[in-house]
């Protein structure tokens, strides 16, 4: 069966858990002031394995509505002096046709544009960063934040961790284990922060890429906070299959494990578009994004919301509202009418008493409003909503919209 290893250690740990030692709180109250801001902090450029340039992407995403985006390309920062052959741009196209270099003249024009060479050896100069920041952004309106997808492995496990705001580039780190790799560069990203004094968010990425990362594998990096529930690239085995578990199972088994094993909170779930390709064939922007509740649009006020968990995931649904009343102990979702369009909401977690059923689904319900009072034995209590609206740019096959919203009930 697909869960019986990882079933056998959550039957141990309720016989030795007796009592479950939960956090302080930092839940989010309902504050006046704070608003919805939309990101992506998974994109990949001609910085590394990309195929369009920066400042085509940042405008995509800016055209889309989103607020703030990440620039995360594997183990660089977008800065100091890069050319790339004209060749080599048009070469990353996946439709294998060209118009990559055409598009960008069109759409910046020559006085922006450098290149230089001979004909049929030119380049062109990557934009950095900086350079690119003045085209775009602009205050409570949009925002580009420096990432870096931090690209290492262990033996022939990936192990890819985004960190994002960051000011300096982190080289892998390495390690004798999986969870040494994965702890290693965690602990580099928190040294920078707390060397430099600004805030740093780092999320695991997709655990079932490559099958690279286990359930207790996750659970015992208690140093890490997030993880990618919903990723956009097609190849990062989402579902899971008949002997491994889903990104979605990963999250109910590794958390269970974090609370009762680990004395841990439980990881929160981001959703991102991992975007590559731009041209033809699996054209990846616009999959996965979050919706994060902030004070403003600035990394730390942003950084600061994920980290209290006042955010939730999404493929394609809008919440108007999500909550949890502590008092109440109750757990509310609502969406926005749409003509034709139906939801379905799941909410999902792992009983006190019986954890060898991870993500049970303690409720469901049909309409625009779906709330769950927690009975007291649930170790926490998280929502996924489904909507009836097919995906428009599906990474995997009959995928619907969906949200999904971050553990509650689990603090004291």
């Amino acid at each position: 069966m697909k869960r019986n290893r990882y079933l056998v250690v959550l039957v141990l740990a309720a016989a030795i858990v007796a009592t479950i030692a939960l956090l302080p709180s930092k839940e989010a109250e309902q504050e006046d002031g704070r608003k919805w801001f939309k990101g992506n902090t998974h994109t990949h450029s001609l910085w590394s394995d990309g195929n369009d340039f920066p400042e085509m992407i940042v405008g995509w995403y800016q055209d889309q509505g989103y607020d703030f985006l990440a620039l995360s390309d594997h183990n660089v920062l977008s800065r100091g002096e890069r050319w790339m052959s004209v060749a080599q741009v048009e070469k990353r196209r996946k439709d294998k046709g060209t118009g990559t270099m055409a598009k960008y003249l069109e759409e910046f024009g020559e006085d922006w544009v450098e290149r230089r060479g001979e004909v049929g050896k030119e380049e062109v100069r990557l934009k950095t960063l900086e350079e690119i920041r003045p085209k775009f952004e602009a205050p409570g309106e949009f925002l580009l934040i420096e990432a870096e997808e931090i690209t290492d492995r262990y033996r022939n496990s990936p192990v890819h961790i985004n960190a994002i705001n960051l000011d300096e580039v982190i080289a892998p780190q390495h390690g004798d284990s999986l969870v040494e790799t994965i702890r290693n560069n965690l602990q580099a990203v928190n040294e920078q922060a707390e060397r430099l004094g600004r805030p740093i968010l780092a999320h695991l990425n997709h655990p079932n890429f490559h099958w690279a990362i286990s359930p207790q594998e996750l659970a015992e990096v208690v140093e890490d906070q997030f993880f990618e529930v919903y990723n956009g690239h097609p190849g990062i085995n989402h579902l899971g299959d008949g002997d491994r578990p889903s990104d979605e199972e990963i999250w109910d088994l590794a958390n269970t494990l974090r609370i009762m094993v680990h004395d841990a909170p439980p990881l929160f779930g981001v959703a991102t578009d991992d975007s590559h390709n731009y041209h033809g064939g699996d054209v990846s922007p616009g999959r996965g994004w979050v919706m994060v509740r902030a004070e403003e649009l600035e990394a730390g006020s942003l950084i600061e919301a994920m980290e209290r968990g006042d955010f939730y995931a999404s493929s394609g649904v809008v919440l108007e509202e999500v909550s949890y009343d502590r008092r109440k102990r109750t757990h509310l979702v609502r969406m926005p009418a749409a003509e034709g369009v139906e939801y379905e909401t799941r909410f999902v977690g792992t009983r006190r008493g019986t954890p060898d059923k991870p993500g049970e689904i303690f409720a469901t319900v049909i309409g625009l409003e779906a709330s769950y009072r927690l009975e007291g034995d649930e170790l926490y209590v998280r929502a996924v909503v489904t909507s009836s609206v097919v995906h428009p740019n599906p990474s995997y096959k009959d995928q619907r919209e969906q949200a999904w919203t971050q553990p509650v009930g689990w603090r004291k």
